[in-house]
């Protein structure tokens, strides 16, 4: 029954599915893990990259995690080329804003324009949507740190620890679990803020080590990035290859 409805994105299926939007999506659950933590006084985000021939050159730059703007960074699970078309999008996005108002773009309103974007593409004939999802962690005056995950259909929703990709199910029942809530929403300026980022470093390591198919978790095989407020500004920082080393030494 599906193969009649599944040509084109513009067409309902009986039990009003969108059979390419959700293909889109099978392909996500199939790419590598993605994880982000939010903690007090920061985000910590975690990617998975997927495993390649001891011959390949490994890429100067990230392969997973992206910097949209200064005050927002976005771990992607499916289709690079696909993110990158997005994550180029964002960054045109967040300096039209800067030199329109003279500010950094709010978390928010970045990720709902990019979602407006992905939202377009199920709606017309002739295109596919984006195979590819993110996890975007950021920080702004108003709402301070925030992480949000955003789907090939145009939803985005807000998160306190988050997983996208391969094994998400798992990996998100054990942030569930783990994952530590402030006793006193009233008393935080950002929910969940018992946790520090040394907290979410830890969190973060114990679910990739128990949702990677792997026997010793190594620089190889991740990456990390943490958002953090340095002199009351966003500060991204992207972990180098002894950084993630020495992280993962720490909390074995």
């Amino acid at each position: 029954m599906a193969r009649r409805y599944d040509s084109r994105t513009t067409i309902f299926s009986p039990e009003g599915r969108l059979y390419q939007v959700e293909y889109a999506m099978e392909a996500i659950s199939h790419a590598g893990t993605v994880i982000g933590v939010l903690s007090k006084d920061g985000i910590v985000l975690a990617a998975e990259r997927q495993a390649t021939s001891n011959l390949l050159e490994q890429s100067i730059g990230s392969e997973k995690i992206y910097e949209m703007n200064d005050n927002v960074v976005a771990g992607v699970a499916g289709l690079t080329a696909d993110a990158n078309i997005l994550i180029n999008q964002s960054r045109v996005i967040a300096q039209r804003y800067l030199l329109r108002y003279d500010s950094p773009i709010p978390v928010e309103q970045l990720v709902r324009r990019l979602c407006d974007l992905k939202q377009g593409y199920t709606q017309f004939g002739g295109l596919r949507p984006f195979g590819v999802s993110f996890l975007c962690a950021g920080w702004d005056s108003k709402f301070g740190f925030q992480l949000y995950q955003s789907d090939p259909a145009g939803n985005y929703s807000s998160w306190k620890a988050a997983c996208i990709g391969e094994n998400s199910g798992n990996a998100q029942s054990i942030l569930k679990q783990e994952y530590k809530e402030d006793a006193d929403q009233e008393q935080s300026d950002v929910a969940g803020a018992s946790m520090t980022l040394e907290d979410a470093m830890k969190l973060t390591c114990l679910v990739l080590s128990k949702t990677i198919d792997t026997a010793k978790l190594t620089s190889e095989k991740l990456e990390f990035a943490t958002i953090t407020l340095k002199d009351k500004k966003p500060h991204i920082h992207v972990y180098s290859s002894e950084e993630i080393d020495q992280v993962l030494e720490k909390h074995r």
